[in-house]
């Protein structure tokens, strides 16, 4: 029997710490602790070289079930879609009206945390309808 691996999801971005917090509110993430001996975040920063100081943040599921996230900088901008994307799961089981209602409620939340409304995909009899939006620098995830 294969082994289950535990794993991180990395994002390549422009301001970590801003994209982090983002995905922190769009999934109920939270923040890791800093590391023994640092009472906060920035005070560890301060230890490191200036060229990697705000060079990576990251978000943690509090419960422990999903996977870290990871935001490290990059110095070229995002040109393209993204090849892998977030389900963020705000519809599961429910069907018409009460899906797009759950899914235009959640879109609303994340609009007023910096995401962009991309387009809808009404349910077409085969899949059910889900919402394409995208986080503050532009990754595009679902609302399914």
């Amino acid at each position: 029997m294969a082994t289950v691996r535990e794993f991180q999801v990395t994002f390549d971005c422009a301001e970590p710490e801003r994209v982090a917090r983002f995905w922190c509110e769009a999934l109920g993430y939270v923040v890791p602790p800093p590391p023994e001996g640092f009472a906060s975040w920035d005070e560890f920063a301060a230890t490191l070289p200036p060229e990697q100081q705000d060079g990576a943040f990251a978000c943690v599921d509090p419960t422990g079930k999903g996977p870290r996230l990871f935001f490290q900088r990059v110095p070229e901008g995002k040109t393209a879609k993204n090849r892998l994307h977030l389900d963020v799961r705000v519809g599961t089981g429910m069907v018409g009206q009460e899906r797009l209602d759950a899914l235009e409620a959640e879109c609303a939340r994340l609009l007023e945390a910096g995401a962009t409304r991309v387009r809808l995909m009404e349910a077409d009899g085969v899949n059910e309808s889900c919402l394409v939006m995208q986080d503050v620098e532009g990754n595009e995830f679902c609302l399914d």
